[in-house]
């Protein structure tokens, strides 16, 4: 395990890596040094080839409730960054939601409690959610007169429909567990007592798949909101040749016709 005082890292041998935010006080709220160390974590994952699945979620009450206003708040004591840095700063930072999205790793994002601002949009950039029961979802933006961050309103928008994003984002009111899934922004709601090892199950479903596959179907995914048919369909084709030519389908076929659960390689 890798730790630093707000962000821990670690992977099992199976290729699951687990990143938690680790400033339980704050319901996990995004300081700089957070923002930071969490960026660096998402890094290594997603550049690691043994990764096959990184799994976010937070450590005690709070998935994360995004940025943590009274660390960013301005004193006045000492001349601030201008707008300029500020830009930078969080352009680089919200880098780790491409990064997610791109990531030939399967991510789930373990919301194991409050989960708002910044923190929704990180949990919407993994490919799967699951809840614990008791989270809650909320945008916040608004009431902190602020317009949003970490690609929230984007990936809303694409799971959702705009009119629904408009709901959440303009009207800030809080979202259940319960009605996460209905509308479908979560996989699955788990009781408090059963969480861990659900997630623990999925992560361990997801990385017992083919590597190569999974990545070109996210990739698939992904595309098709983006290309036109025949363009996708191009696409789309090469992909599944190319999935058609690698060990781990010949290792499917082969554990099928003998009635064995197949091992995949990632080759």
């Amino acid at each position: 395990m890798t730790s630093s005082s707000t962000v821990l890292l670690e992977r099992d041998a199976t290729g699951v890596a687990t990143i938690r935010l680790n400033r339980p006080e704050r319901l996990n709220a995004m300081n700089d040094e957070l923002l930071d160390r969490l960026v660096e974590c998402v890094e290594r994952t997603v550049d690691d080839p043994a990764v096959r699945v990184i799994v976010v979620t937070g450590v005690g009450r709070g998935f994360c409730v995004g940025g943590d206003l009274q660390g960013f708040k301005d004193d006045g004591a000492k001349p601030g960054p201008t707008p300029e840095e500020q830009y930078a700063a969080l352009r680089k930072r919200v880098h780790l939601i491409e990064l997610l999205r791109a990531s030939p790793a399967a991510s789930v994002a373990a919301v194991n409690g409050a989960c708002a601002g910044a923190g929704l949009g990180l949990a919407l950039a993994c490919d799967l959610r699951v809840a614990r029961e008791g989270a809650v979802f909320r945008s916040a933006f608004l009431a902190a007169g602020l317009s949003g961050d970490f690609a929230g309103s984007w990936l809303l928008t694409r799971m959702l429909g705009e009119a629904k994003a408009k709901e959440i984002y303009l009207l800030d009111h809080k979202i259940s567990a319960a009605e996460a899934a209905r509308l479908g922004m979560v996989t699955a709601v788990h009781p408090a007592v059963r969480f861990e090892t659900e997630v623990q199950a999925l992560a361990a479903r997801l990385a017992a798949t083919a590597p190569i596959a999974l990545a070109n179907i996210k990739r698939n995914l992904a595309d098709a909101s983006n290309l036109s048919l025949a363009d996708f369909c191009d696409v789309e084709s090469q992909r599944h040749i190319d999935s058609y030519r690698t060990e781990d389908r010949a290792e499917a076929a082969a554990a099928f016709l003998e009635r064995r659960t197949p091992v995949f390689s990632g080759r």
